[in-house]
C-alpha cells in the first residue's frame, strides 16, 4: 500500500469566520474551495490541511507543523495579528509554540523537529 497524501482536517463552527482566520495563520488565501463546507491549504508538496465546517466537532482537533524556524515563523504571525504562545522548550531541543483557532483547536509549531532520534 502506498500513501501518497496527507489531509488533515480541522472541523469548525463557523467556516467562513475560520477562513478569514486561517488564511491570516497561512498568509494566503485557500488553495481550493471544492465544496461549501470546505477550504483547503497545501501545506507541503503532499499535505495538505483541510478546514471543513463540522459543528459536532469543532475545537478538538491537535495539529502540528514542523517548521524550519521557530523564531522567524512565530514573528511572521504576530506581524499578522495573531498571538502564539510562548516557546517551551521539548526534549533534545525541540521547542513548541501552540495558538488556538476561534473554535478552540489548538495548532503547535515544532522548531528543532527531527525525522531521526
Amino acid at each position: 500500500m502506498s500513501i501518497d497524501h496527507v489531509l488533515a482536517v480541522v472541523p469548525v463552527a463557523d467556516l467562513e469566520a475560520a477562513y478569514v482566520w486561517y488564511e491570516c495563520l497561512l498568509g494566503r488565501p485557500a488553495d481550493n474551495r471544492p465544496m461549501e463546507s470546505l477550504a483547503e491549504w497545501r501545506v507541503t508538496e503532499t499535505g495538505w490541511l483541510q478546514v471543513s465546517r463540522d459543528t459536532d466537532r469543532a475545537g478538538g482537533t491537535l495539529l502540528n507543523f514542523a517548521v524550519s524556524d521557530l523564531d522567524s515563523h512565530l514573528a511572521d504571525l504576530s506581524a499578522r495579528g495573531l498571538a502564539p504562545g510562548a516557546i517551551e522548550t521539548a526534549n533534545k531541543n525541540v521547542r513548541l509554540s501552540a495558538i488556538t483557532d476561534p473554535d478552540g483547536n489548538r495548532i503547535t509549531f515544532i522548531g528543532n523537529f527531527r525525522t531521526k532520534y
